[in-house]
């Protein structure tokens, strides 16, 4: 398949999985109490109510361009307002975990179709299919292992603070306060510890069907 378009393919990916990702947001939000969200006309999956610049376009494009082994990106964030939540501690957690679990729920039903595709019709026919399947399941899976990283602003710092005690208020702030720093060392620094966690949960997922 022609590389230009396998990168064109993988940036659609990308934006979309962002996009469900940060929906699932407010969805859980809604669910909890908080309409913020809908009210912004933010539940939806039309790209330009979430398309960040920088973030779904620049960000990506630069990455593949470079070819860099990782491709990230982000969407404008979905607002909620925690003083609408029933129980703002545990709301926000949940709401946090919501946007990696539905990477992690995309991933499942592709790994299973490229399952059934490869048992059905045998590698050969379902080849381009595959490759296809097997690049949306790997960006759902690292979207959702890098955003479950307990450092600010990431979802797995929503979670953190929802299981931590009110007396950790002071490393909350601190952890925020520094949180962008301490993103920006990992992926130049830390970033090779999450990758076989990444690939051994993209092959548990696809299975004999992974390719990459």
């Amino acid at each position: 398949m022609n590389e230009f378009l396998i990168l064109v393919f993988q940036l659609v990916v990308l934006i979309f999985s962002i996009i469900v990702h940060e929906v699932s947001h407010g969805v859980v939000a809604l669910r909890l109490g908080d309409p913020t969200a809908k009210n912004l006309g933010r539940l939806t999956l039309n790209p330009f109510k979430h398309l960040d610049l920088f973030g779904s376009i620049i960000l990506p494009v630069s990455l593949m361009i470079i070819h860099s082994p990782v491709l990230l990106g982000w969407a404008k964030p979905v607002p909620y307002n925690p003083r609408n939540l029933k129980n703002p501690k545990l709301g926000s957690g949940l709401i946090g975990a919501a946007g990696p679990l539905s990477n992690i729920l995309v991933a499942i039903v592709f790994g299973i179709i490229a399952r059934v595709m490869l048992a059905v019709s045998g590698f050969a026919m379902a080849q381009v299919f595959l490759v296809l399947v097997n690049y949306i399941v790997f960006i759902n899976v690292l979207l959702a292992i890098f955003n479950l990283l307990p450092i600010p602003p990431l979802d797995g710092s929503g979670i953190l603070f929802s299981l931590l005690p009110p007396k950790s208020y002071r490393f909350q702030q601190t952890l925020i306060k520094y949180g962008f720093v301490i993103l920006i060392a990992f992926l130049f620094f830390g970033f090779q510890i999450m990758t076989p966690i990444v690939y051994g949960l993209f092959r548990l997922i696809i299975g004999p069907a992974a390719l990459l």
